[in-house]
Protein backbone atom coordinates (compact mmCIF):
# COMPACT_ATOMS: atom_id res chain seq x y z
CA UNK A 1 0.00 0.00 0.00
CA UNK A 2 1.37 3.20 -0.56
CA UNK A 3 0.11 6.52 0.95
CA UNK A 4 0.72 10.10 -0.16
CA UNK A 5 0.53 13.14 1.34
CA UNK A 6 1.50 16.49 -0.16
CA UNK A 7 0.31 19.44 -1.85
CA UNK A 8 -0.94 18.16 -4.98
CA UNK A 9 -3.31 16.06 -2.71
CA UNK A 10 -4.62 19.21 -1.62
CA UNK A 11 -4.87 20.15 -4.94
CA UNK A 12 -4.62 23.63 -5.31
CA UNK A 13 -1.25 24.28 -7.37
CA UNK A 14 -2.94 22.72 -10.57
CA UNK A 15 -5.85 25.67 -10.95
CA UNK A 16 -3.95 28.24 -8.77
CA UNK A 17 -4.94 31.99 -9.59
CA UNK A 18 -0.71 32.29 -9.58
CA UNK A 19 0.01 29.37 -12.00
CA UNK A 20 0.76 30.71 -15.47
CA UNK A 21 0.16 27.34 -16.98
CA UNK A 22 -3.23 26.73 -15.44
CA UNK A 23 -4.49 22.82 -15.00
CA UNK A 24 -0.77 21.85 -15.08
CA UNK A 25 1.91 21.13 -12.21
CA UNK A 26 5.62 21.32 -13.10
CA UNK A 27 8.37 19.59 -11.20
CA UNK A 28 11.51 20.31 -13.28
CA UNK A 29 13.40 23.28 -15.02
CA UNK A 30 11.50 23.40 -18.54
CA UNK A 31 9.70 19.70 -17.42
CA UNK A 32 6.65 18.80 -18.81
CA UNK A 33 3.64 18.64 -16.94
CA UNK A 34 2.92 15.48 -14.52
CA UNK A 35 -0.35 16.45 -13.13
CA UNK A 36 -2.63 15.10 -15.95
CA UNK A 37 -3.97 11.51 -14.93
CA UNK A 38 -2.93 11.71 -11.54
CA UNK A 39 -5.71 9.83 -9.19
CA UNK A 40 -6.39 11.65 -6.21
CA UNK A 41 -8.45 10.36 -3.24
CA UNK A 42 -8.66 12.93 -0.87
CA UNK A 43 -8.28 16.65 -1.72
CA UNK A 44 -9.58 19.83 -0.49
CA UNK A 45 -11.11 19.95 3.14
CA UNK A 46 -10.73 16.50 3.20
CA UNK A 47 -6.84 16.89 3.39
CA UNK A 48 -7.10 16.39 7.50
CA UNK A 49 -4.76 14.95 9.75
CA UNK A 50 -7.62 12.60 11.19
CA UNK A 51 -8.23 12.10 8.11
CA UNK A 52 -4.88 10.77 7.14
CA UNK A 53 -5.03 8.43 9.98
CA UNK A 54 -7.75 7.29 9.42
CA UNK A 55 -6.95 6.29 5.98
CA UNK A 56 -3.53 4.69 6.87
CA UNK A 57 -5.27 2.73 9.43
CA UNK A 58 -7.83 1.15 7.90
CA UNK A 59 -10.69 2.87 9.85
CA UNK A 60 -13.65 3.80 7.76
CA UNK A 61 -14.00 7.45 6.37
CA UNK A 62 -16.72 9.64 4.33
CA UNK A 63 -14.48 11.99 3.51
CA UNK A 64 -12.92 11.66 -0.45
CA UNK A 65 -13.05 8.12 -2.31
CA UNK A 66 -13.85 6.46 0.88
CA UNK A 67 -10.48 4.15 0.14
CA UNK A 68 -8.55 3.49 3.51
CA UNK A 69 -5.56 1.12 3.75
CA UNK A 70 -7.24 -2.58 4.95
CA UNK A 71 -3.80 -3.73 5.06
CA UNK A 72 -2.98 -7.18 7.29
CA UNK A 73 0.21 -8.76 9.07
CA UNK A 74 1.34 -9.77 5.33
CA UNK A 75 1.61 -6.47 4.16
CA UNK A 76 4.17 -3.95 3.33
CA UNK A 77 3.40 -0.13 3.20
CA UNK A 78 4.75 3.19 2.09
CA UNK A 79 3.82 6.26 3.05
CA UNK A 80 5.39 10.20 1.63
CA UNK A 81 4.51 13.23 3.57
CA UNK A 82 5.55 16.68 2.09
CA UNK A 83 4.12 19.69 4.20
CA UNK A 84 5.57 22.17 6.23
CA UNK A 85 6.75 20.64 9.80
CA UNK A 86 7.95 22.02 12.67
CA UNK A 87 8.78 20.62 16.44
CA UNK A 88 6.59 17.29 17.05
CA UNK A 89 4.16 18.87 14.55
CA UNK A 90 3.54 17.73 10.17
CA UNK A 91 1.21 20.79 9.10
CA UNK A 92 -1.81 20.14 7.25
CA UNK A 93 -3.61 22.65 5.16
CA UNK A 94 -5.69 23.99 7.84
CA UNK A 95 -4.49 22.07 11.04
CA UNK A 96 -1.59 20.11 12.31
CA UNK A 97 -0.62 16.53 13.07
CA UNK A 98 1.19 16.03 16.59
CA UNK A 99 3.72 13.53 17.67
CA UNK A 100 1.46 11.91 20.31
CA UNK A 101 -1.31 11.40 17.72
CA UNK A 102 0.88 9.82 15.31
CA UNK A 103 2.58 7.80 17.87
CA UNK A 104 -0.79 6.08 19.10
CA UNK A 105 -1.29 5.03 15.29
CA UNK A 106 1.65 3.41 14.45
CA UNK A 107 1.52 1.41 18.19
CA UNK A 108 -1.63 0.78 17.42
CA UNK A 109 -1.56 -0.58 13.61
CA UNK A 110 1.75 -2.57 14.75
CA UNK A 111 0.26 -4.15 17.91
CA UNK A 112 -2.71 -5.27 15.94
CA UNK A 113 -0.67 -6.55 13.33
CA UNK A 114 -1.64 -4.36 10.58
CA UNK A 115 1.36 -4.64 8.77
CA UNK A 116 4.65 -6.68 7.82
CA UNK A 117 6.95 -3.76 7.31
CA UNK A 118 6.43 -0.22 7.13
CA UNK A 119 8.96 2.27 5.28
CA UNK A 120 8.18 6.81 6.26
CA UNK A 121 9.28 9.24 4.33
CA UNK A 122 9.08 12.76 5.51
CA UNK A 123 9.90 16.22 3.80
CA UNK A 124 9.23 18.70 6.35
CA UNK A 125 10.88 21.02 8.82
CA UNK A 126 12.09 19.45 12.00
CA UNK A 127 10.75 16.12 10.46
CA UNK A 128 13.05 13.91 12.81
CA UNK A 129 11.73 15.35 15.69
CA UNK A 130 8.47 13.25 15.04
CA UNK A 131 10.49 10.03 15.28
CA UNK A 132 13.45 10.28 17.66
CA UNK A 133 11.54 7.37 19.88
CA UNK A 134 10.41 4.82 17.35
CA UNK A 135 11.27 1.85 18.57
CA UNK A 136 13.26 -0.23 16.47
CA UNK A 137 10.82 -3.46 17.15
CA UNK A 138 8.08 -1.98 15.53
CA UNK A 139 8.86 -2.93 12.10
CA UNK A 140 8.54 0.50 10.94
CA UNK A 141 11.91 2.33 9.16
CA UNK A 142 11.14 6.53 8.98
CA UNK A 143 13.81 8.37 6.71
CA UNK A 144 13.47 12.27 6.96
CA UNK A 145 14.40 15.35 5.12
CA UNK A 146 15.57 16.72 8.16
CA UNK A 147 16.47 16.75 11.98
CA UNK A 148 14.63 17.69 14.95
CA UNK A 149 16.56 20.41 14.94
CA UNK A 150 16.52 22.41 11.52
CA UNK A 151 14.42 23.22 8.75
CA UNK A 152 14.05 21.59 5.30
CA UNK A 153 14.74 23.25 2.01
CA UNK A 154 13.41 24.30 -1.30
CA UNK A 155 15.15 23.83 -4.36
CA UNK A 156 15.10 25.12 -8.19
CA UNK A 157 13.95 28.25 -8.40
CA UNK A 158 11.67 28.05 -11.68
CA UNK A 159 12.20 32.18 -12.64
CA UNK A 160 9.10 31.75 -15.09
CA UNK A 161 7.01 30.05 -13.02
CA UNK A 162 8.28 32.35 -10.36
CA UNK A 163 8.48 29.03 -7.52
CA UNK A 164 10.51 26.58 -6.31
CA UNK A 165 9.48 23.65 -7.84
CA UNK A 166 10.22 20.92 -4.85
CA UNK A 167 12.27 20.05 -1.89
CA UNK A 168 15.83 19.05 -2.41
CA UNK A 169 15.36 16.23 -0.14
CA UNK A 170 12.62 14.69 -2.11
CA UNK A 171 13.75 15.77 -5.52
CA UNK A 172 17.76 13.86 -4.42
CA UNK A 173 15.27 11.17 -3.47
CA UNK A 174 13.04 10.60 -6.47
CA UNK A 175 15.87 11.38 -9.04
CA UNK A 176 17.81 8.64 -7.21
CA UNK A 177 14.60 6.67 -7.66
CA UNK A 178 14.02 7.22 -11.33
CA UNK A 179 17.74 6.70 -12.15
CA UNK A 180 17.22 3.06 -11.82
CA UNK A 181 13.92 2.50 -12.39
CA UNK A 182 12.50 -0.52 -13.50
CA UNK A 183 15.43 -2.25 -11.33
CA UNK A 184 14.57 -0.96 -7.63
CA UNK A 185 15.57 -4.49 -6.45
CA UNK A 186 18.85 -2.84 -7.62
CA UNK A 187 19.09 -0.56 -4.29
CA UNK A 188 18.34 -1.32 -0.87
CA UNK A 189 16.25 1.59 1.43
CA UNK A 190 19.75 2.09 3.38
CA UNK A 191 21.57 2.14 0.33
CA UNK A 192 19.42 4.91 -0.81
CA UNK A 193 19.00 6.93 2.27
CA UNK A 194 22.95 6.79 2.19
CA UNK A 195 23.22 8.19 -1.48
CA UNK A 196 20.29 10.44 -0.78
CA UNK A 197 22.08 12.08 2.73
CA UNK A 198 25.55 12.41 0.67
CA UNK A 199 23.48 14.55 -1.71
CA UNK A 200 20.95 16.65 0.19
CA UNK A 201 24.08 19.30 1.81
CA UNK A 202 21.46 21.88 2.92
CA UNK A 203 20.18 19.80 5.72
CA UNK A 204 20.98 16.67 7.68
CA UNK A 205 18.62 13.15 6.20
CA UNK A 206 17.88 11.26 9.47
CA UNK A 207 16.89 7.56 9.58
CA UNK A 208 14.63 6.15 12.50
CA UNK A 209 12.97 2.90 13.75
CA UNK A 210 14.21 -0.35 12.86
CA UNK A 211 17.93 0.13 11.36
CA UNK A 212 18.63 -4.02 10.44
CA UNK A 213 15.56 -5.30 8.59
CA UNK A 214 13.81 -3.02 6.25
CA UNK A 215 17.08 -1.06 5.70
CA UNK A 216 18.24 -4.17 3.98
CA UNK A 217 14.93 -4.62 1.90
CA UNK A 218 14.99 -3.52 -2.32
CA UNK A 219 13.47 -0.56 -2.88
CA UNK A 220 10.88 -2.64 -4.72
CA UNK A 221 9.73 -4.24 -1.79
CA UNK A 222 7.71 -0.83 -0.90
CA UNK A 223 8.03 1.03 -4.68
CA UNK A 224 6.97 -1.74 -6.68
CA UNK A 225 8.11 -1.53 -10.46
CA UNK A 226 7.98 0.72 -12.47
CA UNK A 227 8.59 1.55 -16.69
CA UNK A 228 11.73 3.48 -17.32
CA UNK A 229 11.15 6.83 -17.22
CA UNK A 230 11.62 9.29 -20.49
CA UNK A 231 13.80 12.14 -18.67
CA UNK A 232 15.57 11.01 -14.97
CA UNK A 233 16.41 14.52 -13.65
CA UNK A 234 19.03 13.49 -11.38
CA UNK A 235 21.57 16.21 -10.57
CA UNK A 236 19.74 19.19 -12.76
CA UNK A 237 19.85 21.55 -10.03
CA UNK A 238 22.44 22.75 -7.15
CA UNK A 239 22.08 23.58 -3.74
CA UNK A 240 23.00 26.49 -3.63
CA UNK A 241 19.95 28.07 -5.67
CA UNK A 242 17.84 26.86 -2.35
CA UNK A 243 16.32 28.46 0.54
CA UNK A 244 14.84 27.03 3.89
CA UNK A 245 11.85 26.11 3.64
CA UNK A 246 10.28 28.76 6.21
CA UNK A 247 11.61 31.32 4.24
CA UNK A 248 9.71 30.78 0.99
CA UNK A 249 6.45 32.34 1.22
CA UNK A 250 7.99 35.83 1.78
CA UNK A 251 10.81 35.25 -0.40
CA UNK A 252 7.69 34.77 -3.21
CA UNK A 253 6.19 37.66 -1.87
CA UNK A 254 9.44 39.79 -2.86
CA UNK A 255 10.35 38.10 -5.85
CA UNK A 256 6.18 39.63 -6.93
CA UNK A 257 6.88 42.46 -5.74
CA UNK A 258 10.14 43.04 -8.07
CA UNK A 259 8.65 41.95 -11.22
CA UNK A 260 5.02 43.73 -10.37
CA UNK A 261 4.53 46.69 -13.03
CA UNK A 262 1.00 47.66 -11.55
CA UNK A 263 1.24 50.50 -8.72
CA UNK A 264 -1.98 49.15 -6.56
CA UNK A 265 -0.76 45.48 -6.73
CA UNK A 266 2.83 46.93 -5.64
CA UNK A 267 1.51 48.82 -2.58
CA UNK A 268 -0.90 45.43 -1.96
CA UNK A 269 2.29 42.84 -1.99
CA UNK A 270 4.65 46.00 0.17
CA UNK A 271 1.86 45.85 3.09
CA UNK A 272 1.89 42.10 3.28
CA UNK A 273 5.25 41.36 3.22
CA UNK A 274 5.28 44.39 6.23
CA UNK A 275 2.59 42.16 8.17
CA UNK A 276 4.61 39.28 7.78
CA UNK A 277 7.99 40.94 8.99
CA UNK A 278 6.31 41.88 12.04
CA UNK A 279 4.06 39.17 12.65
CA UNK A 280 7.55 37.01 12.59
CA UNK A 281 9.30 39.74 14.95
CA UNK A 282 6.19 39.77 17.40
CA UNK A 283 6.20 35.78 17.39
CA UNK A 284 10.19 35.68 18.23
CA UNK A 285 9.65 38.36 20.92
CA UNK A 286 6.18 36.55 22.51
CA UNK A 287 8.14 33.73 22.45
CA UNK A 288 11.49 34.85 24.45
CA UNK A 289 9.15 36.45 26.62
CA UNK A 290 7.38 33.39 27.17
CA UNK A 291 10.76 32.15 28.50
CA UNK A 292 12.32 34.41 30.24
CA UNK A 293 8.89 34.64 32.43
CA UNK A 294 9.64 30.76 33.31
CA UNK A 295 13.27 30.63 33.12
CA UNK A 296 14.17 33.56 34.97
CA UNK A 297 16.39 35.75 32.33
CA UNK A 298 16.74 36.45 28.41
CA UNK A 299 19.98 34.64 29.74
CA UNK A 300 18.68 31.50 30.54
CA UNK A 301 16.30 30.96 26.99
CA UNK A 302 19.56 31.88 25.06
CA UNK A 303 21.31 28.71 26.48
CA UNK A 304 18.02 26.79 26.33
CA UNK A 305 18.00 27.50 22.60
CA UNK A 306 21.62 25.95 22.21
CA UNK A 307 20.32 22.56 23.71
CA UNK A 308 19.07 19.65 21.09
CA UNK A 309 15.68 19.45 20.22
CA UNK A 310 13.92 16.53 22.23
CA UNK A 311 9.93 15.94 22.26
CA UNK A 312 9.73 13.98 25.89
CA UNK A 313 6.63 15.13 26.46
CA UNK A 314 4.29 15.17 23.02
CA UNK A 315 1.27 15.83 25.08
CA UNK A 316 2.37 18.88 26.96
CA UNK A 317 4.13 19.78 23.45
CA UNK A 318 0.60 19.78 21.96
CA UNK A 319 -1.12 21.71 24.14
CA UNK A 320 1.39 24.87 24.18
CA UNK A 321 0.98 24.95 20.52
CA UNK A 322 -2.27 24.56 20.16
CA UNK A 323 -2.39 27.79 22.79
CA UNK A 324 0.16 29.56 21.11
CA UNK A 325 -1.65 29.17 17.39
CA UNK A 326 -5.14 30.68 18.94
CA UNK A 327 -3.64 33.02 21.68
CA UNK A 328 -1.10 34.59 19.33
CA UNK A 329 -3.43 33.98 15.89
CA UNK A 330 -0.40 32.27 13.95
CA UNK A 331 -0.16 29.18 12.15
CA UNK A 332 2.31 27.09 10.24
CA UNK A 333 1.04 27.11 6.91
CA UNK A 334 0.00 30.61 6.93
CA UNK A 335 3.19 31.93 8.95
CA UNK A 336 5.86 29.39 7.97
CA UNK A 337 8.67 31.50 9.64
CA UNK A 338 7.26 31.06 12.64
CA UNK A 339 8.87 27.32 13.16
CA UNK A 340 12.15 28.65 13.68
CA UNK A 341 11.33 29.72 17.31
CA UNK A 342 8.58 27.48 18.39
CA UNK A 343 11.49 25.08 19.48
CA UNK A 344 11.78 26.81 22.50
CA UNK A 345 8.37 26.28 23.88
CA UNK A 346 9.14 22.49 23.33
CA UNK A 347 12.05 22.55 25.19
CA UNK A 348 10.25 24.30 28.32
CA UNK A 349 7.87 21.39 28.39
CA UNK A 350 10.44 19.48 29.19
CA UNK A 351 11.09 21.71 32.47
CA UNK A 352 7.47 22.84 33.32
CA UNK A 353 4.06 21.67 33.36
CA UNK A 354 1.78 22.00 30.31
CA UNK A 355 -0.77 23.91 32.30
CA UNK A 356 2.43 26.70 33.65
CA UNK A 357 3.26 27.12 30.37
CA UNK A 358 -0.29 27.59 28.57
CA UNK A 359 -0.90 29.99 31.32
CA UNK A 360 2.64 31.85 30.42
CA UNK A 361 1.90 31.63 26.23
CA UNK A 362 -2.03 33.12 27.15
CA UNK A 363 -0.29 35.94 28.93
CA UNK A 364 2.17 37.69 26.74
CA UNK A 365 -0.23 36.85 23.44
CA UNK A 366 -3.10 38.30 24.39
CA UNK A 367 -1.08 41.04 25.86
CA UNK A 368 0.76 42.40 22.96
Amino acid sequence: AVVSTQSTGYNDIAYNSDNPFPGTIINALHGSDVYEGVMIDYMGDDVTPQTFLDVLSGKYTEKGSRKTVKSTKDDVIFVNFADHGGPGILAFPHSELYKGDLDRTLEMMSEGARFKQMLIYVEACYAGSMFTKLSADMNITAHTASNSDESSYACVLDEDLNTYLGDCWSLNWMNNTEQIMPNLDSETVMEQYDIVKKMTTTSHASIYGDLTTITNEPLSTFMGHGKGLKDARANEFQMENSIQSQDVMIDWLRRKLRKTTDEGSAEELKQQIKDHENKEKFVMKTIDAVGADLLGSPEAVNNLKKVSLAIRHPGCNEAVMKEFFAACNCRIQDNPYITKYLATLSKLCNMFSADIIVKTVGKYCYEQ
